[in-house]
């Protein structure tokens, strides 16, 4: 059972799915198509346990388990209640549900929850009695189950991770509004900062990019703070297994720089001091009080690799300064004078303060930190003018290069999910009829199911196919086709409602002087002719301008 490969997805933040991708590539996972904020992947059980200790960009990592069609809570709730909930849990289990709902169907994702739980519940109790049923609970459950619907697709899921992955378990004080752990680790690996260069934040705040930068550099697996993972809790947790992967540090690095970091704020750099003794990393940081004006002299620049400053500056939001416009400004400053030489990577949310800094960026990467919809934008600081750094082949050119490969590669995935996509309905939309059923209700008023038919569905779509190769287009085309029409035939008129000879010389427009009068003649759109047969004179009105090729009946004599 530990070799057996299995589906697994992988949660993230915008803007990361590429970077999750190529950690799961360094694992050995199998099958890595990145999604929108998830990356799909295979791999045995071994490769789960991985995932949760090394992934440093993932929020969870989720094991599908069941796959449907629902197009109402009653199929969601009848297809929920067909699954082998006792593989998983006992009835003096506890467990918790997640939901997340992209459905016009299903817009209510608590209501969704419900009728999932029912449906776990009243299989227990269907087989164990009604006093007999697995517990609920929100926090620290035994199974934690994740129901995934898009459109009519429901995706079952157990969640692997438990707590959020970013809930590192190295953070013992915080700052307010801290950068999220995963999203710091992902602009750090974004930025191609691997440890060979001196890296810098010169607004450091709780320290989450100087440890994560640390934990980089090293290659220590972040998942060893944690003291608990979900899958710690299922029947087929192999804890021999776990401890080998948990207790092999044979992949750590030694790092031959420093970390620098630094915040205006000394309260903030006593957090970030506890945080970094408590990641046990504090050896390859430096870190010290003092204001961005302060810089005057950047940390030696690297000649394997160019140095990475990666900062996090107020947004004007939950933390401001009091000149939020000057302090943008001089962050420009600093990056043009000081850290000549330097990639500076800077997250933000408001594009007037990005214009304040002054310089032309060469990435901008969308990312969501928390509800704000920000940007990820990076400088490169060259020395000279820009001129002469271009002729030398500098890492904008290199950068404008790899963009344009990144567009490639996004189009071609994009392609590959769409082709996905129709295969997977297909497969859905084409099953067998024991996906296709109706609904009935027995004595007791309880929906049952029943077949549709024995044919597969496949097979009824070919008929039905033929069936309409073989009728005509439309039920007016045999009645109305001019080719059906002979010399003294009566066909119905769609104009008058009646039938006319038709002699195969008149025209549309002249045949039309033969239809007879309807009961009423004053519908004929004011026929003259009409009028005057009524009163016995011509009428005084002014009457409609006769359409081209139409002309009064002629009087009786």
């Amino acid at each position: 059972m530990a070799n057996e490969r299995f589906e697994m997805v992988a949660k993230t933040f915008q803007g990361l799915e590429e970077v999750l991708a190529e950690e799961l590539r360094g694992l050995g996972a199998l099958n890595v198509e990145p999604g929108k904020r998830m990356v799909s992947f295979e791999g045995d059980l071994e490769m789960l346990y991985r995932a949760n200790l090394c992934c440093r960009t993932a929020l969870r990592i989720l094991k599908p388990i069941y796959k449907f069609i629902a197009r109402n809570t009653d199929e969601l709730y009848e297809y929920a209640k067909e699954f082998d909930w006792g593989s998983l849990m006992s009835p003096t289990s506890t467990f918790s549900i997640d939901t997340v709902a992209y459905s016009e169907e299903f817009s209510h994702s608590r209501f969704v929850t419900y009728r999932v739980k029912d449906a776990i519940v009243d299989w227990f109790k269907d087989r164990y009695g009604d006093d007999v049923r697995p517990g609920v609970r929100l926090q620290d459950a035994d199974v934690m189950i994740n129901v995934h619907i898009a459109g009519d697709r429901v995706t079952l899921s157990l969640d692997s991770s438990g707590e959020s992955l970013h809930k590192r378990g190295y953070r013992v004080a915080q700052t307010e509004a801290p950068i999220n752990e995963v999203l710091a680790a992902g602009i750090i690996l974004r930025s191609g900062w691997r440890g060979d260069a001196p890296f810098v934040d010169p607004m450091c705040g709780s320290g989450t990019f100087l440890i994560e930068a640390a934990l980089i550099a090293a290659n220590i697996n972040p998942g060893v703070y944690r003291k608990h993972f979900s899958f710690e809790n299922w029947r087929d947790f192999d804890a021999e297994l776990f401890d080998r992967l948990y207790n092999d540090d044979s992949q750590e690095l030694e790092f031959k720089y420093k970390i620098y970091g630094a915040d205006i704020s000394p309260k903030a750099v006593e957090i970030a001091q506890k945080n970094i003794r408590s990641a046990g990393v504090g050896r390859m940081i430096e870190l010290e009080t003092k204001p961005l004006s302060a810089w005057t002299e950047a940390p030696e620049v690297s000649e394997e690799a160019d140095p990475v400053l990666v900062t996090n500056p107020p947004y004007g939001e939950r933390i401001s300064a009091e000149d939020m416009d000057g302090l943008y400004e001089l962050i420009g400053q600093k990056l043009k004078n000081v850290f000549k030489g330097y990639h500076a990577w800077i997250i933000g949310y408001k594009e007037e303060y990005f214009h304040r800094i002054g310089l032309s960026p060469s990435e901008k990467i969308p990312v969501l930190n928390g509800a704000l919809e920000c940007q990820l934008r990076e400088y490169i600081i060259f020395e000279g003018d820009y001129k002469h750094f271009r002729s030398q082949g500098g890492r904008l050119r290199e950068a404008e290069e790899k963009q344009a490969e990144r567009l490639r590669e996004l189009r071609e995935r994009k392609e590959r999910r769409r082709k996905d996509f129709q295969r997977e309905r297909k497969e859905f939309h084409h099953a067998d009829d024991d996906r296709r059923k109706l609904y009935d209700r027995d004595e007791q008023g309880r929906k049952k199911r029943f077949p549709r038919d024995e044919r597969p569905f496949r097979e009824k779509r070919s008929e039905r196919r033929e069936d309409r190769a073989e009728a005509p287009r439309n039920k007016l085309e045999e009645r109305y086709s001019p080719r059906k029409w002979r010399d003294g035939d009566r066909r119905p008129d769609r104009r008058f409602g009646d039938d006319r000879r038709f002699d195969g010389e008149r025209r549309f427009g002249d045949d039309r002087r033969e239809a007879p009068s309807p009961e009423n003649p004053l519908a004929l759109r004011r026929n003259p002719a009409a009028l005057k047969s009524i009163t016995g004179k011509q009428p005084s009105l002014p009457v409609m301008r006769p359409r081209k090729g139409w002309r009064p009946a002629k009087e009786e004599e």
